[in-house]
């Protein structure tokens, strides 16, 4: 047996107490970054998310994409215009941004999943009623909403029977007006409704850092009160921030533990759920 053949089986044995625990398992996976644009990356997470269904978890993918709609909106001649970090996202804008996510970005991931042996259904916060947006209450920033109710029995019907969700975060408010929603936030969300055994955030950073620049200051575990001091005496900071109060409220409702992860990372899905040493920042209750 040669190096990568042992060493692959070494994986395979370190995993199966993961598998044994986690079967049957909700996993909600927030999809996006490099990993969700480098061509490498994107096969190695898809196949990760394939695997993980394959042995008996339930993982559900969440999706934004910002880029893709940059990209739309400058074919179309509009300038994307962002406030506080917000996309302004006028009726126009919304148009785009409905036709990019749940269009073409959605239809690419749901295919991506089936070419490598999975089944995943494609779906927005409009099918099955999954959510009731509510506008966000900042009118500078036109039809950016926050999710009012969640109904997740589409999401659980679809898993219980060995689909993969693939859900983008467009949905409407009770007269039908589409609104943008972050995908972070739609993904603790649903993360909460169905007392999903993990959130993970694939993200462009190692994790929760305690020195922004230095990757070795990662802080691999914390609570929900040390993410809060966290956040209070800035050690997490800037577009960080969305992300840790994302997985504070999704623990508060009962989340078993909430990951931030760098998706830059070969595998890291299956490094942060099979393995013992995991490679980002895990926050628990």
């Amino acid at each position: 047996m040669n190096l990568d053949s042992a060493a692959r089986v070494r994986v395979l044995s370190e995993s199966l107490p993961y598998i044994q625990q986690f079967t049957g398992r909700t996993v909600v996976i927030k999809y996006g970054g490099a990993a969700m644009k480098e061509g490498s990356l994107k096969d190695q997470v898809i196949r990760d998310i394939v695997y993980l269904s394959c042995v008996g978890l339930r993982p559900i993918v969440v999706h934004g994409g910002g880029p893709e709609i940059n990209t739309w909106l400058g074919k179309v001649g509009i300038e994307p215009q962002f406030k506080d970090g917000l996309r302004v996202t006028d009726a126009a804008t919304m148009e785009i941004v409905e036709m990019v996510l749940v269009g073409r970005v959605n239809k690419e991931i749901v295919n991506l999943i089936n070419q490598a042996g999975g089944s995943a259904v494609g779906l927005c916060g409009k099918d099955g009623n999954l959510i009731t947006a509510t506008p966000s209450g900042n009118e500078d920033i036109g039809f950016v909403g926050d999710v009012n109710l969640l109904d997740p029995r589409i999401l659980d019907l679809l898993a219980s029977n060995h689909y993969i969700p693939v859900v983008s975060s467009v949905a409407v408010d009770e007269t039908g007006q589409a609104y943008n929603i972050n995908a972070d936030t739609v993904a603790g969300e649903i993360a909460a409704a169905l007392q999903a055994e993990k959130l993970i955030l694939l993200t462009d950073t190692p994790g929760i850092l305690r020195d922004y620049h230095d990757p070795t200051t990662l802080i691999s575990r914390a609570s929900i009160q040390e993410a809060r001091h966290l956040i209070k005496d800035g050690i997490v900071s800037g577009g960080m921030i969305p992300k840790v109060q994302c997985c504070i409220r999704s623990l508060a409702q009962g989340v078993k533990a909430a990951h931030i992860i760098d998706g830059r990372t070969p595998h890291a899905l299956l490094l942060e759920i099979l393995t013992d040493s995991g490679i980002g920042s895990m926050l628990v209750p």
